[in-house]
């Protein structure tokens, strides 16, 4: 077992091929990413996404210091304004409300998913858009935090709900909540509200991880109606996107020594999705909508989203046991139209070349690609107002796909660990790496 082990955190490839989106295809995601985005939670993933990929200074989730610079470098003041131009157009349409005090930061069924657009509000804030646009940003993220704590109801342990006409967790609250709570904790330099940002997710596990499924998670809880029982492909990629970007800014932030039992949990809670969903993993690179359930249809969406956490908790946290599996996902996603796709299901396995370098689309087009369509949707989704159904142009899974590859971008810029073992772990997560294979020998049976 210990030989085992060994084999998983050396990486057991060798090469890490360069297949990969085009610039061109780049811009038509984006550009269908934009004109898709209409709904809160769609807003708050697009700021997200352009973040990690346009502008990774101010992403939490790069090597750089939370907060970061209150200086924009001119080389991103233009990919930080498609981030800013969310945040103003959200905050001049809560101002038109008239309505004052603890609010969300836009009107919403959902009690959790406005605070998705927080982090771009309080980083417009941060880096004085208030000043040139005479917004008052600091106070529309003051409302919306003020929101959680005095409006929204809680369990009796504390967690938020996640809607609002009933006391409901939903496993997609993870990444819209938390990391608006530990952003706001940071700037403001408050470690009881960065602090809070671990404790929902703790909450959130506790109610929702299934033991008796592997460890997969729930997707909807408590409530009087909408119960889901079920093991969704996206809440899970959700809760594991939610808990990297929380780890990312505690990490990076004055408050890391601070805060290390909690950075250890949220390594492996996000490598216990992991283990609980790759086992699920089908030959085409692909979950089932709900992961363990073979009568849904097949998801390129939560596939994107949770192969982007395997690169970043192998960023984060040095962790690289599914980089394998991660890796032929990705290219399975990115493979050529007529492509024949057929991936090792099991971690260990190399990534096969069944797949060629993406063709260049023609710059308002992605063509010849096997998972998009010509005009760049990614396929087959999820249907995202509709979670059961299969769906066609969804805005959340073009963002996916984006930071599915800023993802890669960074770990291959990071030196690919996981694919070259003779690469020196760094010293900053080699800790919470060594934690986890521990505690990950020893839970397996003999």
């Amino acid at each position: 077992m210990l030989f085992f082990v060994a084999g998983l955190l050396l990486g057991l490839y060798g090469q890490v091929r360069a297949q990969n989106l085009a610039s061109t295809q780049i811009s038509v995601i984006s550009e269908r990413l934009a004109q898709g985005a209409v709904h809160s939670w769609e807003y708050g993933a697009r700021a997200e996404a352009l973040l990690e990929l346009n502008a990774p200074t101010y992403s939490v989730v790069s090597f750089d210091a939370v907060p970061p610079p209150h200086s924009i470098p001119s080389n991103i003041t233009s990919a930080l304004g498609e981030v800013f131009t969310i945040a103003h157009n959200i905050v001049v349409a809560r101002s038109l409300s008239n309505i004052t005090g603890p609010q969300p930061l836009i009107a919403d069924t959902s009690a959790g998913d406005p605070a998705s657009i927080g982090v771009s509000v309080l980083l417009a804030n941060w880096t004085g858009q208030g000043a040139l646009d005479g917004l008052d940003y600091a106070g529309a993220a003051q409302d919306q935090l003020h929101y959680l704590f005095q409006n929204v109801s809680k369990t009796k342990d504390g967690a938020f709900s996640h809607r609002v006409d009933q006391l409901q967790l939903w496993s997609d609250s993870v990444y819209m909540v938390p990391p608006f709570l530990a952003y706001h904790g940071v700037l403001t330099q408050n470690q009881t509200i960065l602090g809070e940002a671990y404790t929902q997710i703790r909450l959130y596990r506790k109610y929702l991880r299934d033991t008796a499924a592997g460890n997969l998670w729930k997707h909807i809880q408590l409530g009087q109606t909408g119960i889901d029982d079920g093991h969704w492909s996206t809440g899970n990629a959700w809760a594991a996107a939610g808990m990297i970007r929380v780890l990312g800014t505690i990490q990076r932030s004055p408050f890391a020594n601070s805060f290390k039992s909690q950075q250890n949990d949220l390594a492996h809670w996000v490598h216990e999705i992991h283990g609980a969903m790759y086992s699920h993993i089908n030959s085409n690179g692909l979950f089932y909508n709900y992961a363990d359930n073979n009568t849904t249809f097949y998801d390129a969406s939560s596939t994107a989203l949770l192969a982007s956490t395997v690169y970043r908790l192998s960023l984060l946290g040095n962790i690289h046991i599914y980089i394998p599996l991660a890796e032929q996902v990705r290219k399975a996603l990115l493979a050529s139209a007529g492509t024949i796709v057929s991936i090792a299901t099991t971690s260990t396995t190399p990534a096969p070349s069944t797949t060629s370098t993406a063709l260049a689309g023609t710059g308002t087009t992605v063509s010849g690609l096997l998972h998009f369509t010509p005009e760049g949707w990614l396929t087959p989704v999820v249907n995202p107002y509709s979670y059961g159904a299969q769906g066609s142009d969804s805005p959340e899974a073009q963002a996916f796909i984006l930071e599915l590859q800023a993802a890669w971008r960074d770990w291959v810029a990071d030196g690919a660990q996981g694919a070259n073992s003779a690469r020196e772990a760094r010293p900053h997560v080699l800790m919470i790496g060594v934690i986890l294979v521990l505690h990950w020998l020893m839970s397996s049976p003999s």
